[in-house]
């Protein structure tokens, strides 16, 4: 899924953009105003967060095509219907890079309805058709599991709405599975398309379930259960969402975790985050894992991305952090 690159025109836009647009401004976290400590949040269990991911990655490969990929969006709805006041299945059609068509479904579960302060909390759930990273060339064109690239995110986002059951946010919620996002021109085809990417992410950014929907901020969540996590400010999170991602890494830093959410900016990555902030205006930050060794983890987009990869640490971090981002909006 999305890529470090990016193409020429793309990282010149995004260089110039930061110019006129940063400066010397939110470079920095800012001093914590807030007690992030104090504030109370429901408790988020590592342990369901994992049951979450492995139960995705139990029914195969979620990419287009596959059998797992229907009988993990049914099991998705399903579940997010028993935490959520509503939830909202978003079908819709994507040529691809080869020029298939593809049937995707974006998955939207909706808490506090008629809360108008919202928050919008989104992961891609669909897993790549080809792991073209791979170190052997004879399994490059085969399907990847995706436990981390995709289930993990999603796994934090079930939890987060299960457990706001017990005590409701005072702001609405909406979280989306994005589909069809990792399907993107693969390395072995020589070439590269921006927009053959986050094909779910641009749909609903141009159809949003909501006519002019509008939320006070975003989060995506990517790659988010690996061990030893890094995440660093991504160029495009500063460049459109510099307020939240900087509270983001304050809340972090508040709970002692500022040696994992790193103040470090770095290269801007083509994700789900990048059409929801220029298609529908709503400023989100990308948590995305960032290995300090080069690419995103060690076994990204290889036929290696299974549950092996994902720790529990990691992703009750990364929960706790979005529980008290998501609580402390009102404060």
């Amino acid at each position: 899924m999305k890529h470090l690159l990016l193409l020429v025109t793309l990282l010149a836009t995004s260089v110039m953009l930061l110019t006129a647009c940063n400066g010397n401004k939110n470079n920095h976290t800012p001093v914590a105003s807030t007690d992030y400590t104090q504030v109370a949040v429901p408790a988020f269990s590592a342990d369901s967060a994992y049951a979450f991911i492995e139960a995705q990655t139990g029914y195969g490969f979620r990419a287009p095509g596959h059998k797992g990929h229907e009988q993990c969006a049914s099991y998705l709805t399903k579940a997010m219907r028993r935490w959520c006041d509503s939830v909202i299945v978003q079908p819709f059609s994507a040529t691809l890079w080869d020029g298939t068509n593809a049937k995707g479904q974006n998955i939207i579960s909706i808490i506090n309805p008629k809360a108008k302060t919202r928050i919008l909390l989104a992961a891609h759930w669909d897993s790549r058709l080809w792991a073209d990273h791979d170190g052997d060339p004879s399994k490059q064109k085969n399907p990847i599991m995706g436990a981390n690239d995709g289930a993990s995110g999603v796994g934090v986002l079930m939890e987060i709405a299960r457990v706001m059951q017990s005590q409701r946010p005072e702001v609405g919620v909406d979280i989306i599975f994005f589909d069809l996002e990792d399907q993107g021109v693969p390395e072995w085809a020589e070439r590269y398309e921006d927009d053959s990417w986050c094909k779910g992410a641009q749909h609903w950014a141009r159809t949003p379930h909501v006519p002019y929907y509008q939320a006070r901020y975003g989060i995506l969540l990517d790659m988010v259960g690996a061990a030893q996590p890094r995440f660093t400010k991504e160029q495009f999170s500063m460049q459109y969402a510099s307020t939240i991602t900087n509270r983001v890494w304050s809340i972090a830093a508040a709970l002692g975790y500022g040696n994992i959410f790193e103040e470090t900016q770095s290269d801007p990555i083509l994700d789900d985050h990048l059409y929801v902030n220029r298609l529908r205006g709503v400023p989100m930050v990308d948590i995305v894992q960032n290995d300090l060794h080069g690419s995103f983890f060690p076994h990204w987009h290889t036929v290696n991305d299974n549950m092996d990869n994902i720790d529990k640490n990691t992703i009750g971090i990364v929960g706790l952090v979005l529980l008290k981002t998501i609580y402390s909006t009102s404060l």
